[in-house]
């Protein structure tokens, strides 16, 4: 941003097309009064709030300024299980939220996304109802790994393993010996590999329980699964020096591991996500299925550390791994853990969900910039034209009423399903506009402009 200490400037007009006004812009340098200059879908420049400009200007007041929120794990689940979600109503959720870049998981779509031909099928599938942008995972299952420089070739991001059972047969998980098949490919490209850590023991005495019982459930996937997988990971890390990010860490157990890391200097990135920082399992009771997830939701002195490790940096960034069913799947009427999906739908609530939570911890919108959009940004490899506002960045934005709140109802959710934890919640932070590349495309109720999104490739 230009040195406000000096006289305001006259821009020639024709070198914009409009200006967002705010008294409370989200930059780099800090929190600003300040004039967005846009043209041609980019940020031009971040000028003082007293420059005389000659354009279309959108004064939000007092509203703030964010760019927009982009969460990297995403489950779209079209094509094939487009009746569990689906592009249009994920990305018309993701708009509500204020979200303009996802990247959608290699699975549970179906065909998953282990090839550049089922890559193939799920782009095609976008056409017509891509209402923000969206990137893609490639997935890294047992024998495939002759499939991964034609996925590179078509534009993956990166990739995602399992390295336990992942909810359906058709994306097995992989072994250290697939992994060490794949790792020396990534690491050449200097692609990340996402991982879901939980390395699985013979754990059946939890069936024979109270199938209704939350702490049964906990108590089948302990921290140990993470805990090991999370050691394993690092060791190959190390080994291959292949980016590498641990996703939805939920045991803080791994916390002083990922420490020592990261101060090795090994390209190690960490996500948790908003549920383990919302809730604690000493608050769900029996029977309640939409808090199903794996890893589960741990107790309270937990998640207060992973709070500790997200405001200290240790944990990189949060995202929601919105990851729906239709509602029987959920088996809401019986209660039973055992069998219920193991996912929570979130995505549209990702913002004023950890906004909610990060204000009565001391954090600010900077914090909450850096956790949903700047840091997103670095894994996905878009950190030169996403997730900031500052000159040359894409003017993908979101405003924000940061002290309103409101009470999640199943009638406002975007989501295919109505289904999620979150209703009946009092949540702070409403999202009142969002933009992609310049134009609004969102303004709190309606839509005002659809299928504006754009495919995200490396």
């Amino acid at each position: 941003m230009k040195d406000q200490s000096c006289p305001s400037p006259i821009l020639p007009p024709r070198m914009l097309e409009a200006a967002i006004k705010s008294k409370n812009v989200v930059t780099p340098q800090g929190i600003l009064e300040a004039l967005i200059l846009l043209r041609d879908g980019q940020i031009v420049d971040v000028v003082p709030a007293t420059t005389a400009i000659d354009c279309p200007i959108i004064d939000v007041h007092n509203r703030a300024v964010l760019p927009g929120v982009i969460d990297p794990h995403v489950h779209i689940n079209e094509p094939g299980r487009t009746e569990w979600e689906g592009f249009n109503t994920a990305t018309r959720a993701a708009l509500t939220g204020g979200l303009t870049t996802l990247v959608d998981m290699p699975l549970n779509s179906a065909p998953v996304t282990t090839s550049a031909a089922n890559l193939g099928l799920k782009l095609a599938a976008t056409k017509g109802q891509l209402h923000t942008n969206c990137g893609f995972w490639g997935g890294i299952v047992p024998g495939n790994a002759s499939e991964i420089e034609g996925l590179i070739d078509r534009g993956v991001l990166g990739f995602k393993a399992f390295l336990t059972h992942s909810g359906i047969d058709d994306f097995p998980n992989v072994t250290e010996q697939d992994l060490r098949q794949v790792m020396p490919i990534l690491a050449r490209y200097g692609l990340p590999l996402l991982v879901h850590c939980e390395l699985a023991t013979d754990n059946e005495a939890w069936k024979a329980g109270d199938k209704r019982s939350y702490q049964n459930y906990l108590s089948s996937r302990p921290k140990q699964w993470e805990d090991d997988a999370v050691a394993l990971m690092i060791r190959l890390c190390e080994e291959y020096d292949c980016p590498t990010h641990i996703v939805h860490l939920s045991s803080a157990n791994s916390i002083a591991s990922i420490v020592a890391a990261k101060a090795n200097g090994l390209p190690l990135t960490v996500e948790t996500a908003q549920h383990y920082l919302f809730f604690n399992a000493e608050n769900i009771n029996d029977g309640q299925t939409q808090f199903k997830c794996a890893p589960p939701i741990r107790e309270q002195p937990n998640n207060d550390e992973l709070w500790g490790a997200l405001q200290a940096g240790i944990i990189d960034f949060v995202a929601t791994d919105h990851s729906p069913a239709p509602p029987d799947l959920k088996q809401l009427k019986s209660g039973d853990f055992t069998t219920a999906w193991g996912g929570i739908a979130s995505l549209q609530l990702a913002l004023p969900v950890l906004w909610t939570a990060a204000q009565k911890r001391g954090a600010n919108l900077t914090d909450l910039v850096r956790w949903l959009s700047t840091n997103p940004a670095k894994l996905i490899g878009q950190q030169a034209r996403k997730g900031q506002i500052a000159e040359g960045f894409d003017a993908d934005l979101l405003v924000l009423e940061s002290d309103q709140t409101f009470t999640v109802t199943a009638d406002m959710l975007q989501h295919r399903h109505k289904v999620s934890p979150y209703i009946g919640q009092e949540l702070r932070g409403v999202v009142t506009q969002t933009f992609l590349k310049g134009r609004q495309v969102y303004d709190h109720p309606n839509f005002t402009h659809l299928n504006q999104g754009e495919i995200i490739t490396r």
